[in-house]
This record gives structure tokens, C-alpha cells and sequence, in this order.
């Protein structure tokens, strides 16, 4: 069976990434990956029948809070020490000139 990679997958795969690749780094590249996908055929022929179903990990749970309605109570703190201020917003330097 021919290889699910080559480097014809690797030059695409590099396009789509916006990548430039030397013929040295496909060529690795192309080895690594045909070793990855090696590795997951090993894995194909154990034999899991006896072996639960997992759905992840771990046995922990989220936890998640009760979603209240709250005031905001910390409203213009520190406003007091930021260098300028206009119309009760922070006034920070442009980082992008007008004329670009």
C-alpha cells in the first residue's frame, strides 16, 4: 500500500501553512510523519474489546458557579494615577500613525 504521506502531501501541507520548505526539510518531514503514522498502526492492532470505554482521563468534573447578576463596584479605580484622561476614558499614545 503506498504511503498516506509523501512529498507532494508535504509541499501542500507547507503551501496551505505559508511556509517555505528546502528539499532537506521535506524530505525529513516526510520521514517524521510516515514514522508518526507507523506508530498508529501499531496501536490499530492491539486488542481493546476487554478494555472500557473512556471518555476522557479523568473522573473530574467542571465546576461551574451560580450565574448571578452583579453591580460593577470597582468603576474609574485607579484612574487617579493613569497619566491622561479624556471624557472618563484612558488616553493612551496612538500606536499607528494617521497618514499610514
Amino acid at each position: 500500500m503506498a504511503s498516506l504521506i509523501n512529498k507532494k502531501t508535504i509541499q501542500h501541507l507547507a503551501e496551505l501553512a505559508r511556509i517555505e520548505l528546502n528539499d532537506r526539510e521535506q524530505e525529513k518531514l516526510v520521514k517524521d510523519l510516515q514514522k508518526i503514522l507507523g506508530y498508529f498502526k501499531e496501536l490499530e492492532a492491539l486488542d481493546t474489546k476487554n478494555i472500557p470505554m473512556m471518555t476522557g482521563g479523568m473522573d473530574l468534573k467542571n465546576a461551574f458557579r451560580d450565574d448571578t447578576a452583579s453591580e460593577n463596584t470597582n468603576q474609574g479605580a485607579g484612574k487617579e494615577v493613569f497619566p491622561e484622561t479624556h471624557e472618563g476614558f484612558l488616553k493612551i499614545p496612538a500606536i499607528f500613525d494617521r497618514n499610514e
